[in-house]
């Protein structure tokens, strides 16, 4: 084994495998050598090298929503630092345990105009569970007292180094324990590339534990609202697959008075479950007395579990026909999403229901109503797609209804998960999807992480703006051989499209769907995927048939659509299924 010399980078190694932190992202830089010599010259730790910041961020997300454990990602000084961000925000809304380590110039060197340098301290503030801000080592520095004088480095390397291994097992912690991303700056004094072969420093005894949050819940006090209302609704969010138990699941089927609203990144399954939200909420917007059929759908009781929802409408519904009580079930937040929170129960769905006591109740009218609009408009969309054109709505179809079952699915934000949300998922697939923040970036890295620890094979799917935005997340050594693409291309930002302010202008174009005549051909090639493009229905079809067969290389299927008439054929939906 290697180590740096400098103690700092020391203490970071060892307190990361003291803590069972195992996996570290490197992006190439010289401030960092001191840890990416530590790291990659021990055997405990698995090391990935991403060039881009904002990739290796990403990359290193995915593999910590698979494993549920800390990742860490390590870049040099400077702007590196600031691509991080935005895979900080979405862990951060997603609750997922990232750990960043930046290495940092010493504070004399600071806005001093020296090169590389910005202001690195709490640079994450808002978005992030605990900032640990190291100090210098003064046995790596102490040539600079002579130079600089003693004031530049106070405190004696006794108590920095215990200080640093506080602040190093309490952002660890933190990560562990809140699944939230974390930021641990260090500075580097020069030199930067010594070694030794053995540590000199010995970690001291450090405890550092988080303190527990208990509320008071009175379960017969909710058991009785529970089984007084007659009109209950649940409603969840972004959900890991495997997250209820089966017994929870089929006690809430069960009951005859509570509708169960799931979306495809909710990974909850059941014939008496609701589904595509928006094939019921947006025929209702349609009908002359939508006031009172909405009056019916309003609920006495919400309880909402998991992240957060995608669906608009449904957001739309709750926020103007809001719930007498709305109950949200997380050990940690609860967002008041529709301005009527009630009451956060800091517990685990799982708990909350077995607590409950909730069994099978016969029927309501509550029930039996949705249930028939449900049957309708499953019925109404097979008939709907037998006579539209080729478009995104029909590809889409095809798409989810040939993915293998047990695979891995990651979809991309804006138009593709919207769409995938009216289309029924087989129960075997895991899908998963950034919305912590929603945004198009990250998608194809993230999903490429999450395949390294995937028992499974992975299938990204994902809109032309979302791929091009991320493409050098296809740069790195570390795509499976089953990892597989299938590329939408619109020719543009199709979404903006659907949204109010659509008009067929030069400038609506350019700057909001952003349309261009790009495809994946070249970058495919670079590197080193297979490749394949259709433009319409019988050639994805005779495409998908042999898309997941094995291989020994990843595989982009790029599905050309008609940009200008996408829109117009799933507003037509709605129309007709009302």
């Amino acid at each position: 084994m290697m180590y740096s010399d400098i103690p700092a980078a020391q203490t970071l190694v060892l307190q990361f495998k003291a803590k069972g932190v195992k996996h570290i992202v490197i992006s190439p830089g010289s401030r960092n050598a001191p840890l990416t010599i530590s790291f990659t010259k021990h055997p405990y730790f698995e090391c990935y090298s991403i060039v881009d910041e904002r990739c290796a961020a990403f990359f290193a997300l995915g593999m910590a929503q698979q494993t549920g454990e800390p990742v860490a990602v390590v870049c040099t000084s400077g702007s590196a630092l600031l691509n991080y961000y935005p895979a900080i925000a979405e862990a951060f809304y997603s609750d997922i345990p990232l750990i960043v380590v930046s290495a940092d110039r010493p504070g004399y060197r600071i806005d001093i105009g020296d090169g590389q340098t910005i202001r690195q301290q709490n640079v994450f503030e808002k978005h992030i569970g605990y900032s640990a801000n190291l100090k210098q080592d003064v046995s790596h520095a102490s040539h600079l007292v002579a130079k600089y004088g003693k004031s530049l480095l106070k405190d004696s390397q006794e108590s920095i180094q215990s200080f640093n291994e506080q602040e190093i097992v309490r952002a660890i912690t933190t990560a562990t324990d809140n699944k939230a991303p974390v930021h641990i700056n260090i500075p580097f004094e020069e030199p930067l590339y010594g070694r030794v072969e053995e540590p000199t420093i010995t970690l001291g005894e450090v405890k550092y534990k988080q303190e527990e949050e208990l509320g008071n819940v009175d379960w017969s006090e909710l058991s009785e609202l529970w089984r007084k209302s007659t009109k209950k609704m649940i409603l969840v969010g972004v959900n890991p697959p495997n997250a209820l138990d089966e017994t929870i699941i089929e006690q809430l089927a069960s009951d005859g008075n509570t509708l169960v609203f799931t979306e495809t990144i909710s990974n909850l399954h059941h014939p008496e479950f609701f589904p595509s939200i928006d094939s019921i909420v947006a025929p209702i917007e349609k009908r002359q007395d939508s006031e009172a059929v909405f009056k019916e759908l309003q609920p006495d009781l919400l309880i909402t579990f998991g992240g957060l929802i995608v669906s608009k409408k449904i957001k739309a519904f709750l926020r103007r026909y809001q719930p007498k009580h709305h109950w949200h079930i997380d050990p940690k937040k609860a967002y008041d999403t529709f301005f009527g929170l009630t009451k956060h129960i800091p517990t685990t769905p799982n708990h909350f229901f077995g607590q409950l006591g909730a069994g099978p109740t016969a029927p309501s009218p509550y029930k039996v109503k949705w249930e028939s609009v449900k049957r309708k408009y499953e019925e109404r969309r097979r008939d709907y797609l037998k006579q539209i054109p080729y478009s995104d709505f029909t590809v889409f179809d095809d798409i989810i209804g040939a993915i293998p079952k047990e695979y891995q699915v990651h979809l991309a934000n804006s138009s593709t998960v919207r769409y995938a949300q009216l289309f029924d998922m087989d129960p075997s697939l895991k899908v998963f999807c950034n919305r912590g923040t929603s945004g198009i970036d990250g998608s194809t890295s993230t999903a490429i992480g999450a395949s390294v620890h995937s028992s499974s094979p992975t299938v990204l799917i994902t809109g032309d703006l979302s791929f091009f935005y991320d493409s050098n997340a296809l740069w790195n050594n570390y795509l499976r051989s089953d990892f597989r693409i299938i590329l939408i291309n619109n020719d543009g930002g199709g979404i903006f499209r659907i949204l109010p302010g659509q008009e067929d202008t030069d400038e609506f174009e350019t700057f909001f769907e952003t349309h261009h005549q790009l495809n994946a051909s070249q970058l495919a090639a670079m590197y080193g995927f297979e490749y394949e493009k259709v433009a319409d229905l019988n050639g994805l079809r005779t495409s998908l048939v042999d898309f997941y067969q094995d291989s020994g290389r990843p595989k982009i299927l790029e599905v050309s659509t008609p940009r200008t008439v996408n829109n117009k054929i799933l507003l037509a939906y709605f129309d007709f299924i009302s």
